[in-house]
């Protein structure tokens, strides 16, 4: 009877480590990474009328992990913009053949095989020019071409029966600079210059200057445009130039 009793346990005893070592091993299995997410229908379905939806788990395919997820969570999402320090100013303005005119350009007028019509006229504070025979012609906010062939078809008109007629800038209008500059005041306008050249003429910047940015205000058209830009912006002719203080 003994024996057959310790038999009987060790059979058991060996029985129940096999079955731990089952459990134990299901628990040690390595299982994917996947949050399950359980639906609700009945709750989904009272509230909503339809059945709820779990949402599609993210598949990170360079390594997995949280680094791995907040790596494909930035490279997916746009870059920022720069917040900058005004309206940006339009593009530069070319002084070629898109230029516009205004008030104070003076201009070279040329009617070929016409010496009492060829001369320099200056663009007056109404925007036109004076010339014989045809009187005022307005000129702001034209091209030189567009000038040229206003002036012909005014000569046209009972003056000169085929005029030919060509206008060229002799000297744009000045530009102005205010505020922390050495010598403030009007200035005769250099093409393709820039707010630092613009400083450079007035002077140079005073001690207690702003010497980063400035606020540069630019006419056309007869609208005005405001922004505060970087020393390197082009100028227009008839802009002006604020070069603020500094506060430290």
């Amino acid at each position: 009877m003994p024996v057959a009793r310790a038999f009987r346990w060790s059979i058991l005893a060996a029985s129940l480590a096999a079955s731990a070592a089952l459990a134990l091993g299901g628990c040690m299995q390595t299982a994917s990474p996947v949050a399950m997410v359980q639906p609700r229908p009945d709750l989904d379905a009272m509230a909503y009328g339809q059945p709820y939806s779990a949402p599609q788990p993210v598949v990170v395919a360079d390594g997995g992990g949280a680094i791995g997820a907040l790596r494909n969570s930035f490279a997916a999402s746009p870059a920022p913009m720069p917040v900058g320090y005004g309206a940006p100013m339009a593009a530069p303005v070319r002084n070629g053949a898109s230029y516009h005119l205004d008030a104070g350009d003076k201009l070279r007028v040329v009617v070929y095989g016409q010496e009492g019509l060829t001369n320099s006229y200056s663009i007056d504070a109404g925007g036109s020019i004076t010339m014989p025979l045809i009187g005022a012609v307005p000129a702001r906010g034209r091209t030189t071409a567009g000038l040229a062939g206003e002036i012909a078809a005014r000569l046209r008109n009972g003056y000169i029966r085929e005029p030919s007629v060509a206008v060229e800038i002799e000297a744009y209008r000045p530009f102005f600079i205010l505020g922390e500059v050495l010598a403030p005041g009007q200035y005769p306008y250099v093409p393709n210059m820039t707010v630092e050249s613009a400083v450079a003429i007035a002077g140079g910047f005073s001690p207690r200057a702003k010497r980063d940015m400035v606020t540069v205000t630019h006419t056309e058209n007869g609208g005005a445009m405001r922004a505060v830009v970087p020393l390197g912006t082009p100028l227009a002719p008839g802009d002006t130039v604020f070069v603020g203080e500094r506060w430290f």
